[in-house]
């Protein structure tokens, strides 16, 4: 969920709680039924919220997962690709040094 959509959506929820919360306190009931209803009203919210961040919180920890397993791709692919170098390096220095040990020779007679 993007930041923005985040935003939206916590506003909207907060003016719909504050919009029942006025609507409740104007209604023309009695106080006990008045507080049940904010009570009622205020446990759907939180439970709502808990599932929202349940939610959010398995997507986060489902993408975490699989950057995860991506690093340790790329990681693993740089490794080979690094050996793969390394022999190359080591054969190119193999030949310039028997090239320079043919020219020293050469140079000895």
């Amino acid at each position: 969920m993007s930041n923005n959509t985040g935003n939206t959506l916590l506003a909207l929820l907060t003016g719909a709680a504050i919009g029942a919360g006025i609507g409740i306190l104007f209604a023309p009931d009695k106080g006990s039924k008045t507080r049940g209803k904010i009570k009622d009203g205020y446990d759907d919210a939180k439970n709502d919220l808990k599932n929202k961040f349940d939610n959010a919180s398995l997507e986060l920890k489902d993408k975490l997962t699989i950057a995860k397993f991506d690093l340790e791709e790329t990681y693993e692919e740089l490794v080979s690709n690094m050996s793969h170098k390394t022999e190359d390096v080591i054969s190119f220095l193999e030949e310039k040094l028997a090239e320079l040990k043919r020219q020293n020779a050469k140079l000895q007679k």
